[in-house]
């Protein structure tokens, strides 16, 4: 089994205080607050972070399935938009949107939208999530 791991550390009241977050291999390490997960304040935040995972996680798969169908992609390239909205009063994670444009020579469009969305469904953060997803798989 491969474990990967995070930390977080808040500090003072909700909407005053603050937050460390870290990552385990100390590839990224920030502060996030009330603003900036609320609000339009400059850091990051726990969502930001499910989407910077999603977009990883979803590029790197749907480039194997490109090589495994024959299809090697020059580049893809992915963008995650994670949709917060209040749901019985409180912040939830509504649906995920995935944008994605591949440069892939000699595959078809509809292939490339066969391929996107299996990834979609397949990925490892996928699977984690359970929040409605939708997908804008472009050829460049």
């Amino acid at each position: 089994m491969i474990t990967r791991t995070a930390d977080a550390k808040w500090t003072g009241e909700l909407k005053t205080g603050t937050g460390h977050i870290r990552l385990g291999s100390g590839a990224f390490e920030g502060k996030y607050s009330f603003g900036t997960r609320f609000e339009s304040a400059p850091g990051t935040n726990p969502e930001e972070l499910l989407g910077a995972a999603h977009a990883g996680c979803f590029t790197m798969a749907l480039n194997l399935a490109l090589s495994t169908a024959g299809h090697p992609a020059k580049s893809v390239a992915t963008t995650a938009e994670v949709h917060l909205e209040k749901v019985d009063d409180k912040m939830t994670v509504v649906g995920i949107t995935l944008s994605t444009v591949g440069e892939v020579p000699g595959i078809s469009n509809e292939k490339f939208q066969e391929l996107a969305e299996s990834t979609k469904k397949g990925c490892i953060i996928s699977r984690a999530l359970s929040v409605p997803m939708t997908l804008k798989a472009t050829l460049a």
